[in-house]
Protein backbone atom coordinates (compact mmCIF):
# COMPACT_ATOMS: atom_id res chain seq x y z
CA UNK A 1 0.00 0.00 0.00
CA UNK A 2 1.24 3.44 -0.95
CA UNK A 3 0.53 6.58 0.95
CA UNK A 4 -0.14 9.35 -0.45
CA UNK A 5 -0.49 12.55 1.76
CA UNK A 6 -0.80 12.90 5.52
CA UNK A 7 -4.36 13.51 6.44
CA UNK A 8 -4.94 16.98 8.44
CA UNK A 9 -7.95 17.18 11.27
CA UNK A 10 -10.13 20.27 12.07
CA UNK A 11 -7.61 22.76 14.08
CA UNK A 12 -10.56 23.21 16.99
CA UNK A 13 -10.21 19.63 17.24
CA UNK A 14 -6.85 19.21 17.56
CA UNK A 15 -6.22 21.95 19.92
CA UNK A 16 -8.57 19.87 22.37
CA UNK A 17 -6.72 18.52 26.06
CA UNK A 18 -7.52 15.20 26.00
CA UNK A 19 -8.61 13.57 29.63
CA UNK A 20 -7.84 9.66 29.63
CA UNK A 21 -9.75 9.81 33.30
CA UNK A 22 -13.30 11.40 31.38
CA UNK A 23 -12.68 8.33 28.47
CA UNK A 24 -12.07 5.42 30.92
CA UNK A 25 -15.45 7.06 33.07
CA UNK A 26 -16.73 6.77 29.61
CA UNK A 27 -16.04 3.13 28.31
CA UNK A 28 -17.28 2.07 32.22
CA UNK A 29 -20.59 3.77 31.23
CA UNK A 30 -21.11 2.05 27.98
CA UNK A 31 -20.10 -1.27 29.23
CA UNK A 32 -21.90 -1.74 32.33
CA UNK A 33 -25.23 -0.31 30.12
CA UNK A 34 -24.79 -3.19 27.86
CA UNK A 35 -25.31 -5.23 31.10
CA UNK A 36 -28.85 -6.42 31.11
CA UNK A 37 -28.81 -6.81 35.40
CA UNK A 38 -31.72 -9.60 34.58
CA UNK A 39 -30.30 -12.50 37.06
CA UNK A 40 -32.06 -13.41 40.22
CA UNK A 41 -32.40 -16.08 42.65
CA UNK A 42 -34.60 -16.88 45.03
CA UNK A 43 -34.70 -15.83 48.91
CA UNK A 44 -35.84 -17.65 51.55
CA UNK A 45 -39.36 -15.83 51.44
CA UNK A 46 -39.65 -16.35 47.61
CA UNK A 47 -39.43 -20.53 47.23
CA UNK A 48 -42.41 -22.36 47.84
CA UNK A 49 -42.96 -24.80 50.91
CA UNK A 50 -41.66 -24.48 54.56
CA UNK A 51 -44.96 -23.32 55.89
CA UNK A 52 -44.74 -25.21 59.10
CA UNK A 53 -42.01 -26.28 61.64
CA UNK A 54 -40.30 -29.54 60.53
CA UNK A 55 -39.93 -30.82 63.82
CA UNK A 56 -40.96 -29.77 67.24
CA UNK A 57 -38.17 -27.72 69.50
CA UNK A 58 -36.79 -30.30 71.90
CA UNK A 59 -36.27 -33.74 72.57
CA UNK A 60 -35.83 -35.32 68.97
CA UNK A 61 -31.19 -35.30 68.81
CA UNK A 62 -31.92 -32.83 66.03
CA UNK A 63 -31.06 -29.55 65.98
CA UNK A 64 -33.83 -27.19 66.12
CA UNK A 65 -34.73 -26.10 62.43
CA UNK A 66 -37.80 -23.36 62.20
CA UNK A 67 -38.32 -24.01 58.29
CA UNK A 68 -37.18 -26.82 55.41
CA UNK A 69 -36.33 -23.61 53.03
CA UNK A 70 -33.56 -21.91 54.86
CA UNK A 71 -30.93 -21.37 53.15
CA UNK A 72 -28.63 -24.49 54.86
CA UNK A 73 -31.64 -26.87 52.84
CA UNK A 74 -31.28 -28.30 49.84
CA UNK A 75 -34.20 -26.73 48.32
CA UNK A 76 -33.93 -24.19 50.06
CA UNK A 77 -33.66 -20.16 49.75
CA UNK A 78 -30.89 -18.55 48.50
CA UNK A 79 -28.96 -15.75 50.89
CA UNK A 80 -26.57 -12.57 49.30
CA UNK A 81 -27.04 -13.72 45.51
CA UNK A 82 -27.85 -11.47 42.82
CA UNK A 83 -31.19 -9.73 42.56
CA UNK A 84 -32.56 -7.78 39.24
CA UNK A 85 -30.19 -4.36 39.10
CA UNK A 86 -29.76 -1.48 36.58
CA UNK A 87 -26.64 -1.33 36.73
CA UNK A 88 -26.43 2.04 34.14
CA UNK A 89 -24.40 5.26 35.06
CA UNK A 90 -24.55 8.53 34.31
CA UNK A 91 -22.02 11.08 32.99
CA UNK A 92 -22.69 14.79 31.65
CA UNK A 93 -23.26 15.39 28.59
CA UNK A 94 -19.86 17.55 28.17
CA UNK A 95 -17.87 14.49 29.55
CA UNK A 96 -19.29 12.42 27.07
CA UNK A 97 -18.14 14.69 24.02
CA UNK A 98 -14.84 15.27 25.84
CA UNK A 99 -14.60 11.22 25.94
CA UNK A 100 -15.36 10.93 22.40
CA UNK A 101 -13.03 13.43 21.15
CA UNK A 102 -9.95 12.06 23.59
CA UNK A 103 -10.62 8.20 21.92
CA UNK A 104 -10.56 9.88 18.25
CA UNK A 105 -7.49 12.13 18.75
CA UNK A 106 -5.61 9.05 20.59
CA UNK A 107 -6.72 7.18 17.44
CA UNK A 108 -4.75 9.71 15.47
CA UNK A 109 -1.98 10.53 17.26
CA UNK A 110 -1.18 7.10 17.51
CA UNK A 111 -1.48 7.00 13.53
CA UNK A 112 -4.36 4.16 13.47
CA UNK A 113 -6.48 6.41 11.16
CA UNK A 114 -6.61 5.58 7.57
CA UNK A 115 -8.19 7.58 5.36
CA UNK A 116 -9.07 5.92 1.34
CA UNK A 117 -11.04 7.79 -1.61
CA UNK A 118 -13.96 4.89 -1.76
CA UNK A 119 -14.77 1.83 0.31
CA UNK A 120 -17.77 0.35 -2.12
CA UNK A 121 -17.67 -3.30 -2.73
CA UNK A 122 -18.72 -4.37 -6.52
CA UNK A 123 -20.16 -7.36 -4.95
CA UNK A 124 -21.51 -8.88 -1.22
CA UNK A 125 -18.74 -10.98 -0.64
CA UNK A 126 -16.45 -11.69 1.96
CA UNK A 127 -13.39 -12.48 -0.38
CA UNK A 128 -13.70 -9.29 -1.45
CA UNK A 129 -13.45 -7.65 1.95
CA UNK A 130 -10.53 -9.50 2.77
CA UNK A 131 -8.68 -8.36 -0.42
CA UNK A 132 -9.42 -4.59 0.26
CA UNK A 133 -8.14 -5.18 3.77
CA UNK A 134 -4.68 -6.91 2.50
CA UNK A 135 -4.26 -4.10 0.24
CA UNK A 136 -4.18 -2.05 2.71
CA UNK A 137 -2.39 -4.06 4.93
CA UNK A 138 -5.06 -4.37 8.12
CA UNK A 139 -6.26 -7.90 7.52
CA UNK A 140 -4.81 -8.88 10.59
CA UNK A 141 -5.80 -6.44 13.12
CA UNK A 142 -9.08 -5.34 14.51
CA UNK A 143 -10.25 -2.48 11.98
CA UNK A 144 -13.39 -0.40 12.89
CA UNK A 145 -15.02 0.84 9.14
CA UNK A 146 -16.62 4.44 9.92
CA UNK A 147 -18.88 5.12 6.33
CA UNK A 148 -21.22 7.96 6.12
CA UNK A 149 -24.45 5.26 4.99
CA UNK A 150 -24.70 1.49 5.41
CA UNK A 151 -24.57 -0.03 1.84
CA UNK A 152 -25.93 -3.75 1.55
CA UNK A 153 -22.11 -4.84 -0.01
CA UNK A 154 -20.72 -3.60 2.85
CA UNK A 155 -22.41 -5.19 5.40
CA UNK A 156 -22.57 -8.32 3.83
CA UNK A 157 -18.91 -8.78 3.07
CA UNK A 158 -17.72 -8.08 6.62
CA UNK A 159 -20.63 -9.46 8.70
CA UNK A 160 -18.04 -12.55 8.55
CA UNK A 161 -15.05 -11.33 9.99
CA UNK A 162 -15.07 -10.97 13.33
CA UNK A 163 -12.21 -8.61 13.50
CA UNK A 164 -14.36 -6.12 11.69
CA UNK A 165 -16.46 -3.56 13.31
CA UNK A 166 -18.62 -1.24 10.53
CA UNK A 167 -20.65 1.58 11.90
CA UNK A 168 -21.83 5.23 10.77
CA UNK A 169 -20.44 8.14 11.78
CA UNK A 170 -22.65 9.62 14.04
CA UNK A 171 -22.91 6.07 15.33
CA UNK A 172 -19.23 6.58 16.66
CA UNK A 173 -18.53 5.82 20.55
CA UNK A 174 -15.45 5.33 22.90
CA UNK A 175 -16.15 1.80 23.08
CA UNK A 176 -15.38 0.95 19.46
CA UNK A 177 -12.42 3.36 19.24
CA UNK A 178 -11.08 2.38 22.08
CA UNK A 179 -10.90 -1.58 21.08
CA UNK A 180 -10.14 -1.09 17.65
CA UNK A 181 -6.19 -1.27 16.42
CA UNK A 182 -6.94 0.91 13.08
CA UNK A 183 -10.76 3.22 11.83
CA UNK A 184 -10.88 3.12 8.26
CA UNK A 185 -12.92 5.34 6.32
CA UNK A 186 -13.46 8.02 3.80
CA UNK A 187 -12.64 11.72 3.44
CA UNK A 188 -16.49 12.58 3.13
CA UNK A 189 -16.92 9.83 6.78
CA UNK A 190 -13.60 11.96 7.84
CA UNK A 191 -15.73 15.19 7.50
CA UNK A 192 -18.53 13.57 9.21
CA UNK A 193 -16.62 12.30 12.34
CA UNK A 194 -15.36 16.06 12.53
CA UNK A 195 -19.08 17.28 12.63
CA UNK A 196 -19.53 14.77 15.52
CA UNK A 197 -16.76 15.67 17.30
CA UNK A 198 -18.05 19.19 17.08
Amino acid sequence: MEKLKDVKLNKELLSIEPNEKVLYDAIILQRASLRQGTHSTKNRSEVSGGGRKPWRQKGTGHARQGSIRSVQWVGGGRYGTPVPRDYSKKQNRKERKLALQTAFLNVYNNKQLVVVDSLSLATPKTKEMITMLNTLELADKKVLIVVNELEENLILASRNLRNIALIEANELNVLDLSYADCVLTTKEGLANIEEVLK
